[in-house]
C-alpha cells in the first residue's frame, strides 16, 4: 500500500509538471506580445486568453486530484457565485493544499483567482513575466523607517498600487488573501501568543490596504474555513491520496463603505477595522469548531 501511496503521489506531481510546462510556454509567448504590442484593445484580448490559459490548468490539476487523490470535499455555506462580479477572497492557512482546495472549489465559478504581490517579485526570472502577464497586481509597500526618514512618501504605495489596479474596474476579478501572513503550526500560535484556539491573529492592514487599493471595486468578501478532520496534510501526502476529506465552509459578505479608509493615519477608522477582522475571526475560530465536530 505505501508503494501504490507513494507511485500515485510521483505520477500526479508528474502530470502537475507536465501541465505546468504546456501552460507555461504559451503564457510567456502572449506575456511578450503584450511588450512588443502594448495597445489597450490588443491587451484586453491577451488578457481574456490568458485567463482562460490559467483556469484551464487549473482544470486540468483538479481532474488530476480528483482521479488520483481522490479526497471528498464536504462544503457548505454561501454558494450563490457569479464569474462577472468582483470578489476579496479570505482564508484560514495551514498548508499548501489550500490553494489546490481553494481552485477546487472556485475554479470557473468566480473569476481567476489572483494575488496581490510585492513589487520586487516581478523580477524573478520567467515566473514575474508570467504573474505581469496574468495581471497579478504587485503591491508598492513603503517600510515605516522609510517613511520616518521621508514623511513626504506616506499615501504614494496605495497611489502606485491603486494604478496597478485600474484595469480591474472593466473587468471583475477575484483577489486572495491570507491574512495569517503565514501557514498555522502549534509553535507559531505559541510564539504569537494567539488569542484564537485554531488560528493565527490577523494581519488587518494588508486586507486593508487590498481593499483601499481597489478603490471600491470590489463587492463581495468571501470568507472560507478550511478544515481537515485527519490532521494538517503535507502537498505530497495530498498527491498520494492520504487527505480522504476536507471540509470548507463559505460565506459572502457586503463589503460596504465602512470598510474603506486610511488605515496608516486614522486612528479611529484603524480600530474599528481591526475590531471587524477580529469578529471575523472569532466567528471563523468558531465555525472550525463546529466543522470538527
Amino acid at each position: 500500500m505505501r508503494f501504490i501511496s507513494l507511485f500515485k503521489g510521483l505520477f500526479s506531481f508528474f502530470l502537475i509538471a507536465l501541465n505546468t510546462t504546456l501552460c507555461f510556454i504559451p503564457v510567456m509567448v502572449l506575456a511578450l506580445c503584450k511588450i512588443v504590442l502594448p495597445f489597450p484593445n490588443v491587451r484586453a484580448v491577451l488578457n481574456v486568453i490568458l485567463d482562460n490559459i490559467a483556469t484551464i490548468w487549473i482544470a486540468i490539476n483538479n481532474v488530476n486530484q480528483k482521479c488520483i487523490g481522490r479526497s471528498k470535499i464536504h462544503s457548505s455555506g454561501d454558494q450563490e457565485l457569479s464569474a462577472k462580479d468582483w470578489y476579496m477572497i479570505v482564508s484560514n492557512h495551514q498548508s499548501w493544499v489550500d490553494i489546490l482546495i481553494l481552485q477546487r472549489m472556485f475554479n470557473r465559478k468566480i473569476p481567476f483567482i489572483k494575488f496581490f504581490l510585492k513589487r520586487e517579485l516581478i523580477w524573478v526570472p520567467f515566473i514575474g513575466l508570467a504573474w505581469w502577464a496574468l495581471e497579478f497586481p504587485f503591491m508598492k509597500r513603503y517600510s515605516p523607517a522609510l517613511l520616518k526618514k521621508r514623511p513626504e512618501l506616506k499615501g504614494k504605495d496605495i497611489e502606485v498600487t491603486k494604478k496597478a489596479c485600474e484595469k480591474f474596474q472593466y473587468f471583475p476579478v477575484s483577489i486572495m488573501n491570507f491574512l495569517e501572513g503565514t501557514r498555522f503550526t502549534s509553535q507559531k500560535h505559541e510564539q504569537q501568543v494567539s488569542h484564537f484556539k485554531h488560528l493565527l491573529p490577523p494581519k488587518a492592514g494588508g486586507l486593508s490596504f487590498a481593499l483601499n487599493a481597489m478603490d471600491g471595486k470590489l463587492h463581495y468578501l468571501i470568507d472560507v474555513t478550511i478544515v481537515y478532520p485527519e490532521g494538517i496534510p503535507s502537498f505530497f501526502d495530498y498527491l498520494c491520496g492520504k487527505v480522504s476529506e476536507v471540509k470548507v465552509h463559505t460565506r459572502m459578505l457586503p463589503i460596504e463603505d465602512s470598510l474603506l479608509g486610511d488605515y496608516q493615519n486614522d486612528a479611529e477608522y484603524r480600530a474599528s477595522f481591526q475590531e471587524w477582522v477580529n469578529e471575523l475571526w472569532r466567528e471563523k475560530d468558531q465555525q472550525i469548531d463546529r466543522l470538527l465536530k
